[in-house]
Parts: structure tokens; sequence; C-alpha cells
């Protein structure tokens, strides 16, 4: 059943809720507001060579040259994150691409799948990829780490790290499923002021969508 678009105040996640405290221990004054782990101005984990749907690994050290890297936790099966994806290739097209022939783009946005069902393993999202013409790296990440050291719960949750990946914003995309009453872009206005150098007005907000479906840690 798929979930009704609206505003982001008072919707409920139709998904099954694994355990989050048998993921992951976090000491008690960590994290921001909304994410358990990381708060705004925490050096943001790197990760390794992941899989992507291209047939690239794909390192955080391959966006070295980026000024602004986004970093989306995402999958192929949430009804929020299939609301999203045309708004990624928009933003793609928008903010990543680079300046001339030789230049890195200043932004790059690259997202992260850690589902391990079906519907979200790597032959799936390959074909998700090329059936939207996904425009940005999309990874696999079957360990389910790299979403664990950043804290994300839920998809698409967003990372906007500034050169240093130090983290500047945290949460959503913007206000609205429904891209035709979206009030605030708040993905786009972090990656603004990081561009201009200027502090982001509104560094974290709470994450909506699915939850990340992690393993139980069974003992």
């Amino acid at each position: 059943m798929r979930v009704p678009q609206g505003p982001i105040t008072g919707l409920v996640v139709f998904s099954v809720v694994f355990s989050w405290a048998s993921c992951v221990t976090t000491p008690a004054d960590a994290g921001g507001k909304y994410n358990r782990r990381l708060a705004v101005g925490d050096l943001a984990p790197s990760f390794d060579a992941l899989p992507a749907t291209d047939g690239r690994m794909i390192a955080t050290s391959d966006f070295e040259a980026a000024k602004v890297l986004v970093v989306v936790f995402t999958c192929n099966s949430c009804p929020y994150s299939v609301d999203y994806e045309d708004r990624l290739n928009a933003f793609q097209t928008e903010y990543c691409t680079a300046t001339s022939e030789n230049a890195a783009p200043q932004v790059q946005l690259v997202a992260i799948n850690s589902n391990l069902v079906s519907a979200d393993l790597p032959d799936q999202m390959k074909a998700r990829a090329e059936q939207k013409g996904f425009r940005f790296p999309y990874l696999f990440d079957a360990s389910q780490q790299v979403p664990q050291a950043y804290g994300a719960v839920r998809t698409p949750e967003f990372f906007v790290l500034n050169q240093e990946r130090r983290v500047v914003y945290m949460g959503t995309f913007d206000d609205n499923a429904n891209p035709k009453e979206v009030k605030h872009r708040f993905v786009q206005s972090a990656v603004q002021a990081t561009l201009r150098d200027e502090p982001v007005e509104v560094s974290e907000t709470a994450p909506v969508g699915c939850m990340i479906r992690f393993k139980r840690n069974r003992k």
C-alpha cells in the first residue's frame, strides 16, 4: 500500500521497524536534536569503495574536489524515496554540473542504499537507476555500516557536508512530499549557503521516511 503524499508533519510511515538500539551504541551526550550519532559541525564518516549501479567502485575520496558533498540514504522500496527520485535528478542537474570540461563540479550528490530485501538488492538498484535515468552515483552498502556511522535511520535522509566534510545540514530534503506544496528547500538552501561560505540558517530537521531495514543483532 502506497503512503499518501502530504506535509511532513503528522505523516505515518508504514514500514517494518527494526531495533535501532541493537545496531548502534551511542554515548548519551553525542548527536544532534534528531540524530543519535552526529551533530552539526561534526566530521562526517568517510566510506571505502562501494559498488555503484554503473559498475564503478566509489569512495568518499573520489569526491575530494567537490566543495560540497550531499549524501542521501535511500532505497528502491520506500514510497518516500520514490517520491524524491525526480527531485534528486533535478538537484544533480542544477548543482552538480562542472563549469568547464576539465573542472570537477563544486557540488556532488551521492545516494547510498543499505536495505537487504529483494527489492533493494544491486540488480534491482541497477534496473531502477536505468529506468529513472539517475544522474548521480547510486551505491550499495551491504555491510550497513555507513548509515549506522552517520546515525541515519530513514530513507530518504540527507547530510550536507562542507569542503572539510563537516556536517552543515542533516535531515529531510524539503518540507513536503508533494513537490507542488514545497515551501522550504532545506538541502538546496544549505548547499547555497555553504557555497557562499555563509552559515546555514536551518541546519537540522527531523528526517521523514521509511525506516532503514537494519539487520537485527540477535544475541
